[in-house]
């Protein structure tokens, strides 16, 4: 799974999470739209608080993840903990979670209770969030699973991780979505607030000149991308954009990997699959892009050539993802995929287990 992925799952967990107070679910609601690459200034309306807000939570998100957008307490006494109790916490967060605990990975609160009921030194949540940021460990940004309510999720994801394993002899199997509202920034002209108030600390804003859509293919077999920029995201556009996604295999068996959205499944759409029996839809489960190994492409899109880029209109930023599409495609390779349909379902259900745990612990 790809980062932008993991972080996506985490912010959506933490959004949708049994127990978790409306104030800790605007603060992710926040830094989900940021990955998204909404403005400021929509987000400031969609969240309904102030800008600094959103520039303080976004910052704390930036430096401790998950773990910055909850409340710290305040005038707390110091802890003093032990030097050896400090090594522990250090040397476990390196490691995978003892089986006993039905951790896929470390939180700052499992970790506490866990030293805390395994060597009877009480330490908080707090202590163990300030010792990551203080050695850069970032546990939170290992692999995690949104969980999914999908009733066909296992069945889903079998058919997937199959294709993906084991293709059918002779046939293409891509990995199609779309990346919405990419934005072309110029990063060369801030905006100024008009009247500069200095408690606020604001950071720049950039001149935005517009957005658009990139509709992407990627062959699992090959690893080449097929990609197109469009105005909008819409059945039209997708049908027109499937079909030259497809045009190169000829009569060849294709199976499509993509989410199940409503551009996905219009009249037209339908009608044209079942013009062209040749190929077969593969629908994600429900809130798992994560499977979808386009979603891997579009993390590197972004981090190498989008997200610090410096675009004078959206042409330019148009220009730019087709030279990176033609510069990926001249020695492109497959992605690896090698988790079995069978080991994903397994750490699915730890991840339940583990959230169930700490919904019980918060409740009590």
């Amino acid at each position: 799974m790809d980062l932008e992925a993991e972080k996506r799952a985490e912010l959506e967990a933490l959004i949708n999470g049994p127990g978790v107070p409306a104030k800790v679910a605007t603060r992710a609601r926040i830094a989900l739209w940021f990955a998204e690459g909404r403005p400021k200034k929509e987000i400031v309306a969609l969240s309904g608080v102030s800008w600094p807000t959103v520039n303080l939570w976004l910052s704390r998100y930036e430096k401790d993840g998950v773990a910055g957008l909850v409340d710290r307490k305040r005038g707390a006494p110091r802890e003093q903990v032990p030097a050896r109790i400090r090594s522990r916490v250090l040397a476990l967060t390196r490691t995978t979670p003892p089986m006993e605990t039905g951790l896929t990975h470390w939180s700052s609160r499992e970790m506490a209770s866990y030293v805390t009921r395994t060597t009877g030194v009480s330490i908080s949540w707090h202590y163990v969030a300030k010792l990551w940021r203080e050695n850069g460990l970032k546990p939170h940004r290992q692999g995690t699973f949104k969980i999914s309510r999908d009733p066909e999720f296992a069945d889903k994801i079998v058919d997937i991780v199959g294709l993906y394993l084991d293709p059918p002899a002779g046939a293409v199997v891509l990995s199609l979505d779309e990346k919405t509202q990419v934005q072309a920034l110029d990063r060369t002209q801030p905006l100024l607030p008009i009247a500069f108030d200095a408690t606020e600390k604001r950071t720049h804003d950039y001149v935005r000149h517009g957005t658009t859509n990139l509709f992407a293919a990627l062959d699992v077999g090959t690893g080449k991308v097929f990609g197109e920029c469009r105005g909008s995201k819409d059945g039209v556009n997708f049908l027109a954009f499937l079909k030259k996604a497809v045009a190169p295999y000829g009569d060849r068996e294709i199976h499509v990997v993509l989410d199940n959205l409503s551009t996905h499944t219009t009249p037209e759409v339908q009608a044209w699959l079942d013009e062209n029996p040749n190929v077969t839809f593969h629908f994600t489960p429900t809130g798992s892009s994560w499977i979808n190994q386009i979603e891997n492409w579009f993390g590197i899109i972004t981090r190498q050539s989008i997200r610090r880029g410096t675009f004078g209109s959206v042409t330019a930023l148009i220009r730019q993802i087709r030279d990176y599409i033609d510069h990926w495609n001249t020695d492109a390779e497959p992605f690896t995929w090698t988790a079995t349909a069978d080991e994903i379902l397994a750490k699915v259900k730890l991840v339940q287990a583990s959230v169930k745990k700490l919904v019980a612990n918060n409740s009590n």
